[in-house]
């Protein structure tokens, strides 16, 4: 169980893990334009089945593809829209819930599409940007899929290594700033 998640969002990781991943884009032209070694959707699902089983949860953060791919997927599914998802009606037979915006599922964690720089108030967890080699800098982490080579991000084990300790948290700020004055 990760206990910094807000209750609604526990249930989560109350059987086994909590993995998210961004811009599968299974079966999209476009993805070799993006990535010369973009990989076939075969293998980015065998890649994911290898870790995430059917106690995880998948969160997903946009830019799907195809989604009947993830039918193969047996984890609970979440899907947080991104910009080349039109609407949520096709993906609801694959997902378990669909977000259409950004979403904070802790004090301190914020999932999106599109990258949300904060400085120290949050960690914001978001792909779409495929051209960063940048995936891992401060309070925030790109999970685009080909940035990320293909592979699932732990949550639980992130937060346990102190993805956290250097955010603030949009409360502490708060009080801080009301304190100085």
């Amino acid at each position: 169980m990760i206990d910094t998640l807000y209750d609604k969002f526990k249930p989560w990781s109350a059987k086994g893990s909590v993995y998210i991943i961004s811009d599968t884009h299974f079966e999209d032209e476009d993805c070799k334009l993006m990535d010369a070694n973009w990989i076939e959707p075969q293998e980015h699902i065998n890649i994911i089945k290898k870790t995430v089983h059917k106690c995880d949860a998948l969160i997903h953060l946009g830019d799907v593809g195809n989604p009947k791919w993830l039918e193969q997927i047996k984890a609970y599914k979440v899907l947080i829209m991104g910009n080349h998802d039109e609407t949520a009606t096709q993906f609801r037979p694959y997902f378990d819930e669909i977000y259409t915006g950004p979403l904070f599922i802790a004090e301190k964690i914020l999932l999106s599409h599109e990258p949300i720089i904060s400085g120290s108030m949050w960690y914001n967890i978001h792909g779409h940007d495929h051209s960063s080699n940048d995936r891992w800098s401060y309070n925030h982490m790109n999970v685009a899929s080909n940035v990320f080579n293909f592979n699932v991000f732990n949550l639980g084990k992130a937060i346990k290594n102190g993805m956290l300790k250097d955010v603030d948290g949009i409360h502490r700020l708060t009080i801080d700033k009301a304190r100085d004055k």
